[in-house]
């Protein structure tokens, strides 16, 4: 039996998404393929990949009942055909990080970096859904997968470099932007 939640990023010849370039922000990059393809649930890539990025959808560990509220009333689901463009983005946190309690991480997450407000500043525009790597034994911590269409490119990156601007991401020890455009059907 497959895991539903089990979300594999494989990156080869074949898949929906053109992989327009792999940049590292910080540490190690991954090998340039041509696309990506999107798996959900257990089954092996049909190709040979370059690499295969694992996460599972799981809790959501930092935000309130009233953020996931908001967050759920906003955000608009991933595949909208507008939603041309994606950024997978894998991020690794260090030792520091995980070392911490889980409300001291909260804390630095929402009170100082104000990441899920940001986020909800960038609604219903920019569909997202974060996967966890950690407990997988995967090398990021976390895969965020972004989609939106392109006169929302602007806003993306806005949000992308607030983000990095956060004292969240003192403890980023290895990131890596991946961005896509989908491929006519």
């Amino acid at each position: 039996m497959t895991n539903p939640f089990l979300v594999q990023f494989a990156a080869g010849p074949a898949g929906p998404w053109r992989i327009d370039r792999i940049e590292p922000v910080v540490g190690d990059s991954l090998i340039l393929a041509a696309s990506l393809a999107v798996h959900e649930g257990g089954d092996e890539p049909p190709f040979e990949a370059a690499w295969v990025l694992r996460g599972t959808l799981s809790n959501t560990r930092y935000a309130t009942r009233a953020e996931l509220e908001a967050l759920v009333a906003r955000q608009e689901g991933l595949g909208r055909a507008a939603a041309t463009l994606a950024a997978l983005i894998p991020i690794r946190k260090n030792a520091a990080w995980w070392s911490l309690a889980q409300d001291e991480r909260r804390a630095i997450v929402e009170a100082d970096s104000r990441h899920i407000a940001m986020g909800l500043e960038h609604l219903p525009e920019i569909s997202r859904r974060l996967h966890h790597s950690r407990e997988l034994g995967e090398p990021f911590d976390f895969l965020t997968w972004f989609e939106y269409a392109p006169e929302h490119a602007d806003r993306f990156e806005e949000l992308v470099r607030r983000l990095r601007a956060t004292a969240e991401w003192r403890y980023v020890d290895r990131e890596i932007d991946i961005r896509l455009s989908r491929i006519d059907r």
